[in-house]
């Protein structure tokens, strides 16, 4: 017991050494690269606002993914079985055909890249990462995660294990056991795939927008970024076996992913009217560079509506899950306790 205890401080002490080694070297960083000072208004300082905006999507992602593992294979370890095994070689080839899918993704751009002017492309790309963005949001917000998506896995993860126990408990023959052991294997296998994939695949299609626009090494830091701190979730979870306040750091994220959402509208909006799909109406208003840099907030109208209505939207999705959730079965109870 002690030896565990220690063990597990130990990997913490690791980590946290680890974070801070990266953190102090960032600083160094940008201490070498700008002087001590750096100016928001140089041009490089926006490949920091995309990679920050990369590394929260990603880590979110990475979040949500935790927890639905979490989830089925909390059980599993806690009985000693080895259930978990196939749940984990799915997540890894899941994490695998993601990275091939991103491979993919960005062939099929670059073919209709020949015929297609550059402009229409990273606008096209940008509408399709807002769309993945409202779409992970609204999710969020009606708490699809840790109501449908993990109960799901959940009773597929009993079926499958329940089965598998049936057939050894009734004394099946060799063969009828062996391929009940099969069964189970490969439905287990694609538990963990698809818990993965599906957060794998979310980020390759909303990641192609900021590839056009910044190049792929932005993405590549931005998504290490986010893959290490997910990476430092992960080990406390499944290896030190500490229960994290997962839904506090996925509304956080949450939080955060709101205001990136902001700057992709504003930054769509600026795409599609470099590509001549809308206008632009100028606004008398002087708005420093970097707010345009970090924010993109610019003195145009057709941005700054389009920002508040983006605004608006999250803010409606949070009050309308909030009635449908809360508000409405609540009066509707205390409707039901004085008739």
């Amino acid at each position: 017991m002690v030896h565990t205890v220690q063990k597990t401080l130990g990997i913490r002490r690791l980590l946290v050494l680890a974070a801070a080694v990266i953190v102090v070297g960032v600083l160094v960083w940008q201490g070498v690269t700008a002087n001590g000072n750096p100016d928001p208004t140089n041009k490089h300082l926006s490949h920091g606002a995309a990679i920050v905006d990369t590394g929260i999507l990603v880590f979110r992602e990475g979040l949500e993914t935790i927890l639905v593992l979490s989830a089925i294979t909390a059980s599993l370890i806690r009985t000693r079985q080895v259930y978990w095994r196939p749940i984990s070689s799915g997540a890894g080839l899941a994490f695998a055909a993601t990275i091939v899918t991103w491979f993919v993704v960005v062939g099929i751009i670059s073919l209709v890249g020949q015929t297609t002017p550059e402009l229409d492309i990273q606008a096209g790309t940008g509408l399709l990462a807002i769309i993945v963005l409202l779409i992970v949001m609204n999710w969020f917000f009606h708490r699809i995660y840790w109501t449908g998506w993990i109960s799901m896995h959940n009773r597929k993860k009993k079926e499958i294990i329940t089965t598998l126990e049936s057939s050894s408990e009734s004394g099946a023959d060799s063969s009828a056991l062996e391929t009940a052991k099969s069964v189970a294997y490969k439905g287990l296998l694609v538990l963990g795939f698809t818990s993965v994939y599906r957060e794998g695949f979310e980020v390759d299609l909303f990641l192609q927008s900021t590839r056009m626009q910044l190049g792929s090494g932005v993405v590549v830091i931005g998504a290490a970024i986010g893959l290490f701190l997910s990476l430092i979730v992960a080990v406390l979870t499944f290896l030190a076996h500490r229960k994290l306040p997962y839904k506090k750091m996925l509304v956080l994220t949450g939080v955060m992913l709101g205001v990136v959402l902001l700057v992709m509208v504003g930054e769509q909006i600026q795409e599609m009217q470099l590509a001549g799909w809308m206008g632009t109406t100028t606004i008398p208003v002087h708005i420093p560079d970097w707010v345009g840099l970090w924010f993109c907030v610019f003195n145009n109208v057709q941005g700054i509506i389009a920002q508040i209505i983006a605004a608006l939207f999250v803010i409606g999705s949070y009050f309308g899950a909030q009635y449908a959730r809360v508000w409405k079965p609540r009066r509707q109870h205390a409707k039901n306790a004085t008739a």
